[in-house]
């Protein structure tokens, strides 16, 4: 898979500060905010994210002046992330490559759980996550149904939803989780 340029691949790159201290304290900020918003959802206290962060208030509102724009930084930030391990892992073997995805795919689930709220399903930032996350991911799909790896009768579409779905549900440790997608990748999955 070469690379190619994804939608939030531009939005990302347009918000980050080109200056290296800025950047530094932007990118701070914005694992920060995910850690916070994972620990304690979308209501997280945006001076316990600057403490975090090791900045002050005044640096976090000038990279992102209001709340909704920080959430839409961390959800495009998230997937433009996604999107780069869909790279990293194209030359794997099909299935591996998928699941490897897969298992970055669920990571970012958490981050979309804790902020889902307040992103708009229409806003230009959710639509170019979205198409980015459909065509970093999808590829890799469809390479593990023609190997005959996956099932051919799903879509990728389906998939997302059914690992999105397990994903949603409150899971004592993560160990119970895992092994919940696993059997119901297991259920995907053809090639033994």
């Amino acid at each position: 898979m070469a690379a190619q340029p994804f939608p939030v691949s531009e939005i990302v790159a347009s918000r980050r500060p080109h200056r290296r201290d800025a950047a530094r304290n932007y990118d701070a900020l914005l694992t920060a905010a995910r850690e916070a918003f994972a620990e304690n959802g979308a209501e997280a206290s945006l001076e316990d994210i600057a403490r975090r962060a090791g900045v002050g208030i005044g640096t976090l509102y000038r990279n992102f002046p209001t709340r909704r724009h920080l959430f839409e930084s961390v959800y495009a930030d998230e997937v433009n992330a996604l999107c780069r391990v869909a790279e990293d892992v194209a030359a794997q073997e099909p299935w591996e490559a998928l699941t490897s995805w897969l298992c970055r795919f669920v990571d970012y689930t958490v981050t979309k759980r804790a902020i889902r709220e307040a992103l708009n399903d229409e806003s230009e930032i959710f639509l170019a996550c979205r198409d980015s996350m459909y065509q970093a991911g999808g590829p890799l799909f469809e390479r593990a149904q023609k190997a005959g790896e996956a099932r051919e009768d799903m879509t990728f579409d389906d998939l997302l939803r059914m690992v999105a779905g397990i994903t949603a549900t409150n899971f004592p440790d993560d160990a119970q989780r895992d092994r919940v997608l696993a059997i119901a990748l297991d259920g995907v999955r053809t090639a033994r």
